[in-house]
C-alpha cells in the first residue's frame, strides 16, 4: 500500500507540472530594456556641452571690450586665465553661476556689489561694460568642452568662395565663352553640383566625372564623349576618324566605331593626321591661373543655381 501511494503521489505532481512548464514556455519572454543612453555616445557629444548648456557664439566686438575690461578689474582676484589670482578670488571656470548666465543676468549684480557681504566688492563699471565683462567669460567657459580635440571640432568648415563673382564673370567672358555659355552647358551646375570645394576642383580639372557631386549615367557618358581626344587621318583616296589610342613621329593609331583599332606608320607629314583635344584649353590654362582667377570664377559659378 505504501508502494502503490508513493506512485499516486508521484502521477499527481508531475501531471500538476506539466500545465506550469506549458504555461512558462508558452509566455514569450520579455523584451530587454534598452540601457540609458548617456556619455559620448548618448546626450551628451563628444567634446561638447550637454544641450543645455550650449549657446551661440556671442558678439565679437563686446568679447573683445569685455577681455580689455576684465584685465582692468578682475585680473587681480580670478586671474588671467580666469581659474583664480592672487588676491583669492574662486575660480570662474568652474562657476556653477558663470556656466548658468545667458546674458549677464547672473553674473553683473555681483558686478555690481550683490556679493559684498561674502567678500566681492563692487566694481565701478557701466551695465554694458558688465554684460561685456560677462560675454568674455561666457566666450572662455565655452572652449572648455572642446579640450582635447582637434581645433576644427566644432569649428565651421572654411570655404572656398572667397572670390568677387562680378570680376568672375568678366573672366569667364573673355577666356572660356568661346567654349562655353552659362545659358547652355553650365546653366544650373551649382544646383547640379552644390559643394563649392567639388565645383571649383570640378572646372579646374575641366569637367565632371561621376561620384560626389558629378554626373552619372547617360550625362556621365556624354560629357565623357566630349573630353575624347579625336583624330582624322586623312590617306589617298580615304579618311579615317576615330578615337586617339596612339601617336609619336612614326606611328599613329585610331580606335574605330566597332571597337577595332587601325594603325598608320608616319613619315614627316604623310599622312595628314588632325587632332582634336577638347581638353587642351583647359590644360594651357593650368600654368597661366592665378589664386585670384579661381577664386573670381568659382564665386562666379555657384551663382549659375
Amino acid at each position: 500500500m505504501r508502494i502503490k501511494n508513493s506512485l499516486v503521489t508521484a502521477v499527481l505532481l508531475g501531471a500538476a507540472c506539466v500545465p506550469a512548464r506549458l504555461a512558462a514556455q508558452g509566455t514569450p519572454p520579455a523584451a530587454a530594456t534598452p540601457p540609458p543612453q548617456g556619455g559620448r555616445a548618448g546626450g551628451r557629444r563628444a567634446g561638447g556641452f550637454v544641450p543645455g548648456q550650449e549657446r551661440p557664439p556671442g558678439d565679437p566686438a563686446q568679447i573683445t571690450r569685455g577681455k580689455t575690461m576684465y584685465g582692468i578689474s578682475c585680473t587681480g582676484c580670478h586671474g588671467a586665465d580666469l581659474r583664480g589670482g592672487n588676491l583669492g578670488g574662486p575660480n570662474l571656470l568652474r562657476s556653477q553661476l558663470a556656466l548658468s548666465d545667458q546674458d549677464g543676468e547672473l553674473i553683473l549684480p555681483i558686478i555690481q556689489g550683490s556679493r559684498q557681504n561674502s567678500g566681492m566688492p563692487a566694481i565701478t563699471m557701466s551695465p554694458d561694460d558688465g554684460r561685456a565683462v560677462a560675454a568674455y567669460i561666457r566666450s572662455i567657459v565655452a572652449t572648455i568642452g572642446r579640450q582635447g580635440t582637434p581645433p576644427a571640432v566644432g569649428q565651421a568648415a572654411p570655404s572656398v568662395v572667397v572670390g568677387y563673382a562680378s570680376e568672375g564673370q568678366a573672366y569667364f567672358a573673355a577666356r572660356c565663352a568661346s567654349c562655353h555659355s552659362a545659358t547652355g552647358d553650365l546653366q544650373g551646375i551649382a544646383t547640379r553640383i552644390p559643394d563649392p570645394k567639388v565645383l571649383q576642383n570640378t572646372w579646374v580639372s575641366g569637367g565632371g566625372r561621376g561620384g560626389r557631386g558629378g554626373r552619372s549615367g547617360a550625362a556621365a557618358s556624354d560629357a565623357g564623349n566630349a573630353r575624347t581626344v579625336t583624330v582624322t587621318v586623312t590617306l589617298p583616296g580615304e579618311t579615317v576618324e576615330g578615337r586617339l589610342v596612339r601617336i609619336d613621329d612614326f606611328l599613329v593609331t585610331v580606335g574605330l566605331a566597332d571597337g577595332t583599332t587601325r594603325t598608320f606608320a608616319r613619315s614627316g607629314d604623310l599622312p595628314k593626321v588632325a587632332v582634336r583635344d577638347p581638353m587642351k584649353a583647359h590644360r594651357d590654362l593650368l600654368p597661366v591661373y592665378t589664386d585670384k582667377d579661381m577664386h573670381d570664377l568659382t564665386a562666379y559659378l555657384v551663382t549659375l543655381k
